[in-house]
């Protein structure tokens, strides 16, 4: 019993440090796509970064043997799947590129909490009152963020809201598809909704694309290149440690994006938006404590 308790926290110590180091490469994505966007048109860095994408998962679904296409597919959870990542990548990348990294990055880490009250009202999930309070705690933290009705206020910083309930509605139907469909080729499709969506804001915005410049060649490489190391890191994260132990340190990446905001981006951090990524986090790391409570 001893060996299995230190065999179990040697896992979870390893788990936990692949997702912190996942959290930091993602952060260093969102870092790179937002210095991309700034040298060529918002829907050519996302076709781009689509293509790549889903060129990396097609191969590593073929390597494993899968195929790219099954009856599974068109399921209708992979359907909803499809409508809300597309609109989830859309509004957050247009989110990076036009409002500061820091906000875009806080306003995401609601997306747990959205998560958690989605199962209880599509999924019926049992979700007690403390959790349910933590859930309208976390969401008054993104308003304060917000900060909606101040001079503060950016209307563009709804992109950033959009876009976090799409990606809440994108793990809601990645729970519901079929257990058959691995994580790769969930990842080949959600990159073919990069595709898509930057191909429809390119159609929206009318602007022609360029020959990336040095500066923005190199942008987009990084991103694709710490987007594989983000998600492999991701992989081993959640496959190494318990879930429970492990998943508390998918805050870290709200550290990394605002240390990147202000160290590179030269972004302000006021007294509202500390205090609203205060309750984010707090109440996040509740819910999952209660969550784990509940089935022990």
């Amino acid at each position: 019993m001893t060996v299995n308790k230190a065999f179990d926290a040697k896992a979870n110590l390893a788990g936990s440090l692949w997702m912190v180091l996942a959290m930091a490469t993602f952060a260093v994505e969102d870092m790179f796509l937002k210095a991309a966007s700034q040298h060529m048109p918002v829907g050519q860095v996302l076709v781009v970064f689509g293509i790549a994408g889903s060129i990396l998962f097609a191969l590593i679904a073929k390597l494993s043997g899968e195929k790219l296409y099954t009856p599974e597919i068109n399921s209708k959870p992979m359907r909803l799947r499809v409508v809300f990542e597309t609109i989830g990548r859309l509004f957050y990348i247009l989110a990076l590129a036009l409002t500061p990294l820091s906000s875009a990055t806080a306003i995401l880490q609601a997306t747990p909490l959205v998560v958690v009250a989605g199962a209880a009202l599509i999924f019926k999930e049992k979700v007690g009152w403390r959790r349910w309070t933590a859930i309208f705690i976390g969401l008054l933290g993104v308003l304060i963020i917000l900060q909606p009705g101040t001079d503060s206020f950016s209307a563009l910083s709804i992109l950033a809201v959009i876009g976090m309930l799409g990606l809440a509605g994108r793990d809601l139907a990645s729970r519901a598809a079929p257990a058959s469909l691995s994580s790769s080729i969930l990842g080949f499709y959600g990159f073919l909704c990069v595709i898509v969506s930057g191909t429809m804001f390119s159609l929206w915005d009318g602007k022609s694309y360029l020959m990336p410049p040095l500066d923005g060649a190199l942008y987009l490489t990084g991103a694709i290149s710490f987007g594989i190391i983000a998600y492999t890191s991701l992989m081993k994260a959640v496959r190494t440690g318990e879930v429970s132990a492990v998943t508390p340190f998918r805050y870290s990446r709200l550290l990394f994006g605002v240390m990147f905001g202000v160290l590179l981006f030269e972004e302000t951090l006021s007294a509202p938006m500390l205090f609203g990524c205060a309750l984010i986090v707090c109440s996040g790391l509740f819910v999952m404590w209660r969550g784990k409570k509940s089935k022990t």
